[in-house]
């Protein structure tokens, strides 16, 4: 039913969509948001002030997603999980959260994949850049035989370069960049630095005055 309602929305206009899908699924949209033609099924979607979702976006199987003031979802992502129930699949961690929370003034560009199995969190200002990156928050544990899943975190006023992969367990700190291709394996920990390389790597020191770091809106000229 969810999925023909889904689809019925895709035919109405942006106001009355926005109402019917607050209505049907009760998510949280404000009146200045804005969803593309896209297929959004989260059990929850809280979208704030001027907030946006492009087109041909998928996201399915979440528990929640949450777009703070400002921040922006563009074209062609696929975001998806897998959702909390009765699987025996992660029944082990009770802790995990299907869910991909976006700060102030975030921004994912185009083409991205994002496996929220469990949390992915993007900090405020931050841009998950370019195209193709991957996040990926579940794997095998071999040992074990049975999958696993650990949350995802980049923090505020951060940079993620195309094509870059970041695996479960890894974060990266505030004020920092992530060079383009390169493999994030593990939480790091020193701000105002550039982390590259197969795997990451502390790479340079970044000024604190670096414009970038300190930008009064998202969108970057």
């Amino acid at each position: 039913m969810r999925n023909f309602l889904q689809l019925i929305s895709l035919l109405l206009p942006w106001k009355m969509r926005r109402a019917f899908l607050e209505q049907q699924f009760g998510f949280q949209i404000h009146p200045t948001a804005r969803i593309g033609l896209v297929w959004i099924l989260p059990s929850r979607l809280i979208m704030e002030e001027n907030t946006s979702i492009g087109h041909f976006t998928v996201v399915k199987n979440l528990n929640l997603l949450h777009l703070k003031a400002h921040a922006t979802i563009g074209r062609g992502n696929w975001i998806t999980g897998f959702p909390l129930g009765d699987s025996p699949h992660f029944a082990s961690e009770t802790e995990r959260r299907p869910e991909l929370i976006m700060g102030e003034h975030s921004a994912i560009t185009h083409r991205h994949l994002f496996d929220c199995t469990n949390a992915i969190t993007i900090g405020r200002f931050t841009t998950i850049a370019g195209f193709q990156s991957q996040f990926i928050s579940h794997t095998i544990d071999i040992e074990q035989n049975c999958q696993v899943s650990r949350p995802i975190s980049v923090g505020d006023y951060c940079f993620v370069g195309s094509n870059s992969v970041l695996l479960g367990g890894s974060s990266l700190p505030d004020y920092c960049v992530l060079g383009a291709k390169s493999l994030l394996n593990k939480a790091h920990a020193q701000t105002h630095r550039l982390y590259g390389g197969v795997p990451a790597r502390e790479l340079s020191v970044l000024s604190p005055d670096c414009g970038y770091f300190n930008r009064r809106q998202g969108f970057v000229i």
